[in-house]
């Protein structure tokens, strides 16, 4: 991507922001470093990476904290160096702490079932690629102290040191202690207590007395009343502890070397490890400012086209504090243009949409969320040029209209159909009539090579020519006709005025030179002021009306959605009275109120009152209607039949005239229904795949009412799922009167038999269940009898 237009467009701006939200100055310095990626299927992972980071934002899930840079570190490690000191092997521990946390938080999780459920799976694979330093972990956390320094067991010698120096620590105390009671030495001790200087035990003795005691002095106090005096008893004993300490700072320094060597041998690890801490540092910030602006991840892709519904710029989000709202803009090519010409008053916004264009762009393309409404998209441009403003440079003696044709012809031959190209006010710099002609034909030449195109103008023959010219889209800034001030809103298929007398009178010029320069545009006849206030006014009206109407579609959304909800409120608190009137059917039926046949008869009128009730409740708008009931004595052998209460389609075998009733085949399952549960074809079963109800039956030669056999296959379901899924399945069949059902829960691990089989245990419905035989699944399948 070319570096002159992400200056102009502020990307880097747009970085500072993304740096602030990191955590780390490692993770400063990489989001900083950011730029726009050339490879499709690496911003395709990178959009997929921000998205389950801001999953895992929602979720709090896991959060980083501070943690150190290593760099310096790792380039010492690579080659023969000194042992690394404390406070590097305790940053190398605080990282691969940190790192540790993010590989279990992002770690595939484990399902009910047993199988792994990659919640996260490209934050889990990219945890997963960087190897775990575990010899190097495991040494750190035996060998460094939560105080800063290395723990007693670090080494033998080390903890044989260490002992013996706490050990001379008390021989001292006590002695000392002795001989300050055996001497009556308290009145000449500055402080009742024994103290180290120069690393030796000493006394703190008043100054005036220091001649009373034989023994060495080793320094004086800052205001000279204290000496720090060595008696000569505890000569021998510092001379030992010098040796000690001698031998503790060798054990050390053999554990430092050590643990470096550790480090070395396990660098790429530790390498990964640091990388993966900063990669996820640069997620996280890029999670927190997508959130910060408001943004959603965009389509990007070589077909995609030019939609950003409600895009802001960046820059006016973030550098807000307080500040009234940023007006978003609707920056939209159809599919048959290629390029947009926008006009319209100076200070109108013009130029904001040219650079936001751009930035959102350089922000989509390096896996940035960008400040724009849902559903927006945009082209995979390799190549973004961008010539904006005043170029002119007193050094390299260019004026402003040179400096634009110099850049222009640098970046010519690069330009190709993965290309933007933004002018703002290309040709601005020379004779109008020249300046609009030469604008034209870059425009021209822009659209041969199959280039995108953005362009911002006030030349009256560009802006005929975006509402003229075939693959180009004319828009215009809009601005209050009563008070010619901008709204800073775009209207397409329109231009605009520049209204530059106006913005000169909001500035502060002089009446009088207005007045006149009017004048001079009556004499010339350029003056077009009323023709474009009128298409203003009239693409201001119609941009109110589209945005009313766009209110107007959003609020019967609301109403649609509440309408359903009450809708599907209502069917649910009836399926509940059903379900807990077929409860106490069941109970009344096993505590001997109720006989069988009464029983069943009492199930069929409480599943009848549901279908009744379903049918008395107004649908909501949008929901489809109930099919027709088909009309029984037209119905022949052979026709297609769709069963409502199954939501299943299926082909009649007979028909039972006397009793009203249907034969029909369900792909094999043969089952006799009331004709009254018989509808045209609705076109295909609407149940999930994988799993599922079904029924196996077969007609009694009597014409009875067939012995149903129900299964229900809860083969890959997770626990909760299961249960709920086999309590609605125990409900509908107890309505329906069915006595005998089949739960296919597989073998597996038993997880899943054990969970259905509690839940029929304490399920009232059921008389009794227990393991199918082997020839029919054995402890795959539980049979069921119903109460």
């Amino acid at each position: 991507m070319d570096t002159r237009s992400l200056q102009l467009l502020e990307f880097p701006k747009v970085l500072g922001y993304l740096a602030d939200f990191s955590v780390s100055v490692p993770g400063r310095r990489a989001s900083m470093a950011l730029t726009p990626l050339a490879d499709m299927e690496l911003l395709s992972e990178r959009q997929g990476l921000l998205a389950e980071c801001l999953e895992l934002r929602r979720d709090a899930v896991f959060d980083l904290s501070e943690f150190p840079s290593l760099d310096g570190l790792f380039e010492s490690l690579g080659g023969e160096s000194v042992p690394l000191d404390l406070d590097a092997l305790f940053a190398i521990q605080d990282v691969l702490i940190q790192a540790g946390q993010a590989r279990e938080a992002l770690a595939p999780r484990e399902a009910p079932r047993g199988v792994p459920e990659p919640a996260r799976p490209l934050l889990g694979r990219m945890a997963e690629a960087a190897p775990v330093p575990k010899k190097t972990m495991a040494a750190l956390a035996r060998c460094l102290a939560p105080d800063g320094g290395l723990r007693d067991e670090s080494s033998p010698e080390l903890f044989s040191a260490r002992a013996e120096i706490r050990a001379i620590h008390r021989r001292c105390t006590r002695q000392v202690k002795d001989y300050v009671q055996e001497q009556g030495l308290s009145p000449f001790l500055q402080d009742d207590f024994m103290t180290i200087s120069s690393d030796r035990y000493v006394l703190p003795l008043k100054s005036n007395f220091k001649g009373r005691i034989p023994g060495i002095i080793h320094d004086y106090s800052q205001t000279g009343e204290t000496c720090y005096f060595e008696p000569f008893f505890l000569v021998e004993v510092n001379n030992r502890l010098q040796e000690l300490k001698k031998e503790e700072r060798e054990a050390e320094a053999k554990v430092l070397a050590a643990l470096t060597l550790l480090c070395r041998q396990e660098w790429e690890a530790l390498t990964a490890s640091y990388r993966l801490l900063v990669e996820l540092d640069v997620l996280f910030a890029c999670a927190a400012l997508a959130e910060a602006m408001g943004g959603v991840i965009p389509e990007v892709g070589a077909n995609e086209p030019v939609r950003l519904p409600g895009a802001r710029h960046p820059l006016l989000i973030l550098g807000r504090s307080g500040g009234g709202a940023v007006v978003p803009q609707d920056i939209v090519l159809e599919p048959q243009h290629r390029a947009l010409i926008i006009s319209g008053a100076n200070a109108g916004g013009k130029t904001v949409c040219l650079k936001t264009l751009g930035l959102l762009a350089l922000m989509a393309f390096s896996g940035l969320a960008v400040p724009a409404a849902a559903g927006c998209s945009l082209p995979f441009w390799r190549k973004i040029f961008v010539f904006l403003g005043d170029e002119q440079s007193l050094e390299d003696h260019l004026s402003t209209f040179t400096a634009q044709i110099r850049h222009v012809s640098r970046a010519w031959p690069q330009v190709d159909e993965t290309t933007l190209v933004l002018l703002d006010e290309f040709g601005a710099g020379t004779d109008p009539a020249q300046g609009a002609a030469l604008a034209q034909a870059v425009v021209d030449g822009l659209l041969e090579k199959n280039a995108w195109l953005a362009a911002a103008t006030h030349f009256p023959a560009l802006k005929a020519y975006g509402l003229s010219k075939s693959g180009v889209r004319a828009a215009c800034m809009l601005f209050d006709p009563a008070g010619k001030k901008p709204l800073y809103r775009l209207a397409y298929d329109q231009v605009g005025a520049s209204v530059a007398l106006d913005v000169a009178r909001e500035h502060g010029l002089p009446e009088e030179i207005l007045e006149r320069a009017h004048r001079y545009l009556l004499l010339e006849g350029a003056d077009s002021t009323s023709i474009l206030d009128r298409l203003n006014e009239l693409a201001l009206r119609k941009q109110e009306e589209l945005d009313e109407l766009s209110a107007q579609k959003a609020e019967e959304k609301k109403k649609t959605a509440r309408i359903r909800e009450r809708f599907e409120k209502r069917l649910a608190s009836l399926l509940d009275e059903v379900r807990e009137a077929s409860r106490e059917i069941s109970r009344s039926y096993q505590e001997g109120r109720l006989g069988r046949k009464q029983a069943q008869k009492a199930l069929a009128e409480a599943g009848k009152r549901l279908i009744e009730e379903q049918a008395a409740v107004d649908p909501a708008p949008g929901t489809p209607a109930k099919p027709a009931v088909a009309d029984f004595e037209s119905l022949a052998p052979g026709d297609a039949v769709h069963l409502q209460s199954w939501n299943k389609s299926g082909r009649v075998l007979d028909k039972d005239l006397k009793r009203r009733m249907l034969k029909v085949d369900m792909g094999g399952v043969c089952i006799w229904v009331d004709a009254r549960d018989a509808a045209a074809p609705s076109g295909g079963d609407s149940r999930p795949g994988g799993g599922g109800w079904s029924m196996k039956s077969d007609s009694e030669p009597s014409g009875r009412s067939p012995v149903a056999s129900f299964v229900l296959d809860l083969r890959g379901r997770r626990a909760d799922e299961a249960v709920a899924e086999l309590a609605v399945f125990l409900d509908e069949s107890v309505i329906k009167g069915r006595t005998q059902l089949e739960i296919v829960h597989g073998k597996g691990t038993g997880a899943l038999r054990r969970e259905v089989h509690d839940f029929l245990r304490a399920s009232p419905q059921v008389a009794s269940y227990c393991l199918a035989p082997a020839d029919r699944g054995g402890d795959g399948m539980t049979m069921v009898e119903l109460a």
